[in-house]
């Protein structure tokens, strides 16, 4: 029993994890979500826009991007996508700049969609740096809004 704890406690020390309820069906999350016309729109915190270089989902898929930052910073990402199951789940590896794994879910719920994200990184103290370096807690849930925003721009056209 000891055993199964130490692993709960020590994946939870390792992630960033964040759960928000979306007034959105699951169907147009997941296709704001997965389409590079749509993502590149609301992906990352706020004040940042994206070029996509390459988006492939699906499982070996590669999604390529840059990050321009408000202050002018570029920031290089590539994942691989290990697993994709439409239109529930999404699970990649950030293999450029700080490495991690990311999964995400959307469970339908009456006509909204529950997201839950986690972002699971190799050791502790790399995933409190990229929350101290980087920002990524608030940068996270800043993602979030800005994903809200868009869906209710998207729906009602």
């Amino acid at each position: 029993m000891s055993k199964q704890k130490e692993a709960v406690s020590s994946l939870a020390d390792r992630e960033l994890a964040i759960s928000r309820l979306v007034n959105a069906p699951r169907d147009l999350v997941w296709e704001v979500w997965t389409k590079p016309e749509h993502i590149k729109l609301w992906w990352g915190p706020n004040g940042f826009t994206n070029t996509i270089f390459q988006m492939e989902v699906k499982p070996g898929g590669v999604w390529d991007l840059v990050m321009h930052g408000p202050d002018g910073t570029d920031y290089k990402n590539k994942s691989i996508y290990k697993e994709v199951i439409k239109p529930e789940k999404l699970v990649y590896d950030h293999v450029s700049g700080p490495k991690f794994q990311f999964t995400v879910t959307f469970t339908e719920q009456a006509n909204k969609t529950l997201i839950n994200i986690q972002m699971l990184f190799d050791t502790t103290e790399q995933r409190d740096k990229v929350i101290k370096e980087f920002g990524a807690a608030e940068g996270l849930k800043q993602n979030m809004d800005k994903l809200e925003v868009f869906l209710e721009k998207f729906a009602a056209h």
